[in-house]
């Protein structure tokens, strides 16, 4: 039997998605649960797994390709019996599958997003044996991590290089040369191409979430009426203050960076100043102001940047900033994240100091009003209330806010509290 495969619903209001990247094809078997294909939507890149085993018939759309949820992706043969199974367990929300049979003896399926299937392959966790502590009994990362600490389920055999690792990477068996050799020194090589002429361009595909980001960015311009304006923070008294606690929070294994800090003064702005904690809904005409506070943090990673979503950042310790800051930004780069930690946000923080940037114009994370910006940190002489020159340090602040909602006075005023309380962190730690 013939098992066509389409783009699910992904859930978060997912209409379509690009296919960047396919991990089988036409002739090749794959069993149930192998990542079929990468999906890129709007929201994130999610991996897609097989809710069948069976050999690949035909890939019906090239990669780089945009389509809507339910368009056929691949044909699949498979077992009359197993394609009535996974006709039933293929529904699923951001590209999780549901169902029971499996075609495995009636083996439980597990019910689990594809970033939680990819850590736990990676942990050679067997996700089908972990009890999931979510929604509905959904598997989640928490419970994947787990069972590997504990080692309660059976781990998942393997054979070939460790997941991520490509043949010929350190630990890996090493490819076969020509004639069957290993490419060591002293065997025969095939003789080595002509050098070709040097080209003049290189044309490279924009495609994935680089394509995201760049249509993102036009609606964000064209959409909003922005505006940036810019100053800058004495941060001498919070560079001493982050010195004496970086030192405790290492200990208790966290590394404290200076964006809790700013985090913490930034909601104690959008307390003061509601207004930039909104968005404008322009199909009713109405500026719409969030009660809670979920801060985003823009992450630079080799795919492109992505923005995270730290939720009620308002009751979480500098510590807890810190932790979550730290864990987010680390499975942002190893495209980890689930679609939910990347929605929701009402603010969102850019810290270009970290590259070196000192100011900057930032595009709105629409529809969000206002986002800022902070820059590197630096030593500079400055003159203090006796005239006399003493060195300070000094940090560049940009807010770009949308001019619809906000007027530049209300926008400034936020902006200065912000300085304010990241200039004073004592008064910003009895805020907390």
């Amino acid at each position: 039997m013939v098992y066509r495969w389409a783009l699910p619903d992904l859930g978060e209001g997912v209409h379509e998605g690009e296919v960047v990247r396919w991990h089988v094809s036409p002739g090749e078997s794959v069993t149930m649960d192998q990542v079929l294909a990468e999906i890129q939507t709007d929201k994130a890149l999610v991996e897609i797994p097989s809710p069948v085993a069976g050999r690949v018939l035909r890939v019906l759309v090239p990669e780089g390709t945009v389509v809507p949820v339910g368009t056929v992706l691949v044909e699949i043969e498979t077992e009359p019996e197993q394609a009535g199974a996974s006709a039933a367990a293929s529904e699923g929300e951001a590209g999780a599958v549901r169902g029971t049979a499996s075609g495995e003896g009636g083996r439980r399926r597990a019910l689990a997003a594809p970033a939680v299937r990819k850590r736990a392959r990676q942990l050679g966790v067997d996700i089908d044996r972990v009890t999931g502590s979510g929604p509905g009994g959904r598997v989640t990362m928490a419970d994947v991590e787990a069972a590997a600490r504990t080692g309660e389920v059976a781990p998942v055999g393997a054979a070939g290089p460790a997941p991520g690792q490509a043949p010929g990477a350190p630990g890996a068996p090493e490819a076969p040369g020509p004639s069957g050799t290993s490419g060591a020194p002293g065997t025969s090589r095939a003789p080595a191409p002509a050098a070709a002429p040097e080209a003049e361009e290189e044309r490279v595909r924009l495609a994935g979430l680089r394509r995201v980001i760049a249509e993102r960015m036009v609606h964000s311009l064209h959409t909003a009426a922005q505006v940036t304006g810019m100053d800058e923070a004495d941060v001498t008294e919070l560079v001493a203050f982050r010195a004496r606690a970086a030192a405790e929070a290492e200990a208790l294994g966290v590394k404290l960076t200076y964006l809790p800090f700013i985090i913490k003064a930034v909601i104690s702005g959008l307390r003061a100043y509601p207004y930039l904690n909104a968005s404008l809904d322009d199909a009713r005409g109405e500026i719409v102001l969030k009660r809670r506070y979920h801060i985003g943090i823009a992450v630079d990673t080799p795919d492109g940047l992505v923005v995270p979503v730290i939720r009620d950042a308002d009751r979480k310790s500098l510590l807890e900033l810190a932790r979550e800051i730290q864990e987010l930004s680390e499975r942002a780069r190893k495209r980890t994240l689930t679609v939910a930690e990347l929605q929701g946000g009402t603010f969102t923080l850019s810290n270009i100091g970290s590259f070196g940037g000192t100011f900057a114009t930032p595009i709105l994370h629409h529809p969000q009003v206002a986002i800022l910006a902070t820059g590197r940190i630096v030593r500079r002489p400055m003159f203090d209330a006796e005239d006399r020159v003493v060195p300070r340090h000094l940090m560049a602040v940009s807010l770009t806010f949308d001019h619809r909602v906000l007027d530049g006075a209300y926008a400034t005023r936020f902006m200065r509290h912000v300085v304010e309380r990241l200039e004073r962190p004592e008064r910003l730690v009895l805020e907390l």
